[in-house]
């Protein structure tokens, strides 16, 4: 699951994880004139003839090469939930871990494109990463769809044994959610305190690389058994 990032498009969630493309819908039926179009359409023949006389091992593998060059997925680090209001906020939380913790990469719930329904995105987003923050606001507990989301990534950590405490309650320097109004399952796991002179050691102690490795590692194995059942 890769994704391609819009950086404050508050659509929900989510394609493939990939690289981005950017594309000027003006522009797209207007870019190529007739001599180009037919150079390109020269060029496409040339590469699907020569693909054509190829043994099949060989063609197989032309194709897996231009499937990867088309495609690549990445296994995240984080990916941050959070209530609509607090985009900016989340977007500053992501730009800290990346940037002066080396955390990446990390994506924000705002930032998946548009195009799927928002349980598929959510699922998309949670099992694409190693670690689910919870940005706990004052929005937080406002916004319905975020309880349904802190509720459907813990019961994802608890009947998937790779993700126990992949989930990461996390009160930010900005309208932090307070203590007794955060709800009692959350309350039960160590949150992360942006304010407390502790934050560096918690955030070492907890986005540990060998841990994010065994994450990634059964994500592959997955998803290579998902394909591989599709094909058959």
């Amino acid at each position: 699951m890769g994704i391609g990032k819009s950086k404050t498009d508050p659509c929900h969630l989510s394609v493939p994880w990939g690289k981005s493309q950017s594309v000027d819908p003006s522009q797209s039926h207007h870019t190529l004139d007739s001599k180009q179009s037919e150079d390109i359409c020269q060029r496409g023949d040339a590469v699907c003839s020569s693909t054509a006389e190829m043994p099949a091992g060989e063609q197989e593998g032309v194709e897996e090469r231009l499937e990867e060059d088309t495609e690549e997925e990445v296994f995240l680090k984080f990916v941050i939930l959070h209530a609509e209001e607090d985009t900016g906020e989340a977007l500053r939380v992501q730009s800290l871990l990346e940037n002066d913790f080396g955390i990446k990469p990390g994506i924000i719930f705002a930032e998946m494109p548009c195009g799927r329904q928002h349980l598929q995105n959510l699922d998309d987003a949670v099992n694409g990463s190693a670690w689910t923050i919870l940005l706990l606001t004052e929005n937080f507990l406002r916004d319905t769809w975020c309880k349904f989301q802190f509720y459907s990534s813990l019961m994802n950590s608890v009947n998937r044994q790779h993700k126990y405490n992949s989930v990461i309650p996390m009160r930010p320097l900005n309208k932090p959610l307070p203590r007794e109004r955060t709800p009692f399952a959350l309350r039960t796991i160590n949150a992360l305190e942006e304010e407390s002179r502790g934050f560096p050691t918690q955030v070492e102690r907890i986005f540990q690389e060998s841990v994010y490795r065994i994450q990634q590692a059964i994500w592959k194995e997955t998803r290579n058994t998902v394909q591989r059942q599709s094909v058959a």
